[in-house]
């Protein structure tokens, strides 16, 4: 069974391997500095690493007077990740290695249409294709509780299913499962390398509207799990943002084109400045253009001062998605095995 608690040598072997991946080679002396652990216990655990065949010698660096210093690299095929993101239309996945280098993608009909046993055989059918896999990220449009879905409508057969616990007893492989958009807003602060800053990222969507936020570096989840779930937010005393948006239409995919659906993303955007004032709002590439964000931009003016409202940007939603699910995924990596 999973437990958060490392033992010390577990915690030692976690930083090594983080270590390796983050600086792409080091000698046991440059390990040491930055990860404040002894010479001599660097050099005992590289020494296992290598035997276990997880980290590789490639060579000595220039002598500059005494003994030439060895360098050692981490095999990035020594392990592998699986990355799963669930829409409505389909299910698509994603085979990489330590170093985010793609062995293989697919895609197939969406397990929300049918049940978790699709599912589950999907990830058993590749398990078997690539044995060295040791972590899984599965993305949901739904709220997500430690693993557990506890709101995904319509799909009731998916509500209140704890997918972690289902795999990682199956498979005896870390899982972790999110939300899609807290994914994305993570992928977005990954790939830009943001630190300590306040992102909110929007998607208007197959299954109706939802946001991901961070807040000083750190996705917000919320007491429940529920932050983010925007199509609940009140507008115009009768109508929450999600039927504000939607105009009547609930079966086509939104696109902002109506005076009213524009002032609707204005008002959430001075909320959100007000409330989490955060430095950029990021909306999905296919949903928005340059003229649309400017009418928003100009929109929200007119319920906060201009000076304190967000940057609004358009982004690809699945390559942000992708970099997310790969960064927990990774993150479950480098953590040791069940």
């Amino acid at each position: 069974m999973m437990t958060n608690v490392y033992k010390e040598p577990q915690a030692i072997v976690q930083r090594i391997r983080a270590g390796l991946i983050t600086m792409g080679s080091a000698t046991k002396a440059e390990l040491s500095q930055r990860l404040g652990i002894s010479f001599p216990t660097i050099s005992k655990f590289l020494a296992q690493m290598e035997k276990d065949e997880e980290i590789r010698y490639t060579g000595d660096d220039d002598s500059s007077g005494g003994r030439r210093a060895k360098r050692y690299t981490y095999d990035p095929e020594y392990m592998l990740g699986l990355a799963i993101f669930i829409e409505k239309t389909e299910t698509n996945y994603s085979i990489f290695n330590c170093i985010g280098e793609i062995k293989e993608q697919g895609a197939g009909p969406s397990v929300l249409q049918q049940d978790v046993d699709v599912l589950g055989d999907l990830i058993e059918t590749l398990i078997e294709k690539y044995p060295k896999l040791r972590s899984i990220a599965i993305g949901v449009p739904g709220a997500v509780n430690n693993g557990r879905i506890i709101y995904i409508p319509p799909y009731r057969q998916f509500s209140d299913y704890d997918l972690k616990e289902e795999f990682e007893s199956r498979f005896q492989i870390r899982v972790v499962v999110e939300n899609d958009m807290n994914a994305a807003v993570l992928g977005y602060a990954s790939n830009f390398e943001i630190e300590n800053e306040s992102l909110v990222y929007l998607y208007f969507g197959q299954n109706g509207p939802g946001s991901g936020m961070m807040i000083n570096g750190d996705v917000i989840r919320g007491n429940t799990f529920f932050a983010g779930e925007i199509s609940f937010v009140p507008q115009y005393d009768n109508q929450t943002f999600r039927q504000a948006l939607q105009q009547g239409n609930h079966d086509s995919r939104t696109v902002l084109s109506e005076e009213s659906q524009i002032d609707a993303v204005a008002r959430l955007i001075a909320t959100f400045a007000s409330i989490t004032n955060p430095r950029a709002v990021i909306f999905c590439e296919d949903e928005v253009n340059e003229t649309i964000l400017s009418r928003i931009a100009e929109r929200s003016s007119t319920y906060i001062p201009k000076e304190h409202l967000p940057l609004l940007l358009k982004r690809n939603l699945s390559e942000d998605y992708w970099n997310g699910l790969q960064r927990l995924a990774l993150d479950q990596m480098i953590a040791d095995p069940l």
